[in-house]
């Protein structure tokens, strides 16, 4: 038995109300697979995760921790949480290298076909809970990995890939299959898959980073926090001074990228307060130790060319302070009028949040929500019935475990929606 481990999980006080679980998104069952730890028995301890979650191995380590099951935890009120995320990092870690099965149970194979678009979590977690329920299930993805966004928006410093990589096998030798390089709206359509599958879900993501509509935006050297990540093309930081505007974790991950990558000086700018970034604590303290700077309470206003005109030159910031609107309980940052300044910058990195890829989402004949979203209903389900969508797609908080939630939860859909045609 790993005695450090267990040490950690008797800490645990395996709570009756389990707040915990009812801060985790996928609803983990958190003091049971602990209670498995404290006694050794780890396989044991894998199948519960196993019940709500297929990619354990990935959620111990990358999701937000402290505002989801941490962040819940009965020890944090006087003192410091339970380590969930790191004894789930290990029970999985656990299971790749024992190789444990999500289950001893049996499974009943159904005639019937389900088709997944997109290989990142909600695909990934809606194929494997269908997969366990007995349907046959293909994945369709446009690149020539899975993983989505655990593979091609995470740095490697944060969730090594071999992880990532055996964490997706795992699931495929469930029995799925897989057709890479299909995308839709170029090779591949929702039409034709409707005819070969009884039912579809969607599951591409929303990844186009959005602009905030400042001057100067499109010039040469303003890059999209979610591209830069995702296509990993980076411009030649050397010596540069690179601004990162936004505060959630994916300006972490820029801005720690772009300092490895070699950039003189990373400046953060949001503004909000510090205490109000969506960042995890620990990416914002781990960013602060690889020297990156941060500007808080500062609005970006106007992105200044050289004399070419040809690229990015410098920033206009103005200060902001915080102020509460009639009808809003959140606190707002509002511009200080007179408090501008100028910043020489080489690069400027959007990373303000994500939204679907407008091309794509137009070749669809289903409902979109206002803001360009798929619309579904609570089961997760389209105004075309056969059609189920889930992940970032559908504008849910865009984490890993709430995609992973969305697709567990329209795996369950699915199987009803199906199970009444039979």
């Amino acid at each position: 038995m790993n005695q450090k481990i267990k040490e950690k999980a008797d800490y645990c006080l395996n709570c009756k109300t389990k707040p915990c679980q009812k801060g985790c998104p996928l609803e983990n069952d958190i003091p049971s697979f602990i209670d498995y730890i404290k006694k050794g028995e780890y396989k044991e301890a894998y199948q519960v995760l196993s019940k709500t979650s297929m990619l354990q191995p990935v959620c111990g380590r990358i999701c937000p921790h402290e505002s989801q099951c941490q962040g819940s935890c009965i020890r944090g009120i006087k003192g410091e949480p339970t380590t969930i995320g790191e004894l789930e990092a290990f029970v999985a870690d656990k299971a790749l290298e024992e190789e444990y099965t999500f289950s001893d149970e049996k499974i009943e194979k159904k005639n019937k076909k389900v088709a997944i678009i997109g290989g990142g979590p909600a695909g990934l977690t809606c194929a494997g809970f269908l997969v366990r329920k007995g349907y046959e299930v293909s994945i369709y993805e446009k690149y020539k990995q899975l993983g989505g966004i655990i593979q091609h928006g995470i740095p490697s410093f944060r969730l090594n890939k071999k992880i990532v990589e055996k964490t997706i096998q795992k699931i495929l030798n469930l029995g799925i299959q897989v057709y890479y390089e299909q995308e839709l709206g170029k090779n591949l359509t929702l039409e034709q898959l409707k005819k070969n599958y009884d039912a579809i879900f969607i599951a591409i993501g929303a990844n186009v980073s959005s602009k905030m509509g400042v001057e100067g935006e499109n010039l040469p050297g303003v890059y999209g926090g979610n591209e830069l990540l995702e296509y990993n093309l980076h411009p030649d930081y050397e010596n540069k001074k690179v601004a990162i505007i936004g505060g959630g974790n994916v300006a972490m991950d820029c801005a720690r990228t772009v300092k490895r990558l070699g950039a003189k000086e990373v400046t953060v700018i949001y503004r909000r307060a510090e205490e109000q970034m969506p960042a995890e604590r620990k990416e914002i303290q781990e960013a602060k130790d690889e020297k990156i700077q941060f500007l808080f309470l500062h609005n970006i206003v106007r992105i200044l060319p050289d004399n070419r005109g040809e690229k990015v030159d410098k920033i206009e910031c103005i200060q902001t302070k915080l102020v509460r609107k009639e009808s809003e309980t959140r606190l707002s940052p509002v511009n200080i009028e007179g408090s501008n300044k100028i910043m020489d910058m080489d690069y400027v990195i959007m990373a303000t949040g994500s939204k679907p890829e407008e091309s794509v989402m137009n070749t669809l004949s289903i409902e979109k929500s206002t803001k360009g979203y798929i619309h579904v209903d609570e089961n997760y389900q389209t105004t075309d019935p056969q059609i189920f969508a889930g992940g970032d797609i559908i504008g849910q908080k865009a984490t890993v475990a709430w995609a992973a939630r969305s697709g567990r939860k329209a795996a369950e859909a699915i199987s009803e929606y199906l199970n009444k045609k039979i």
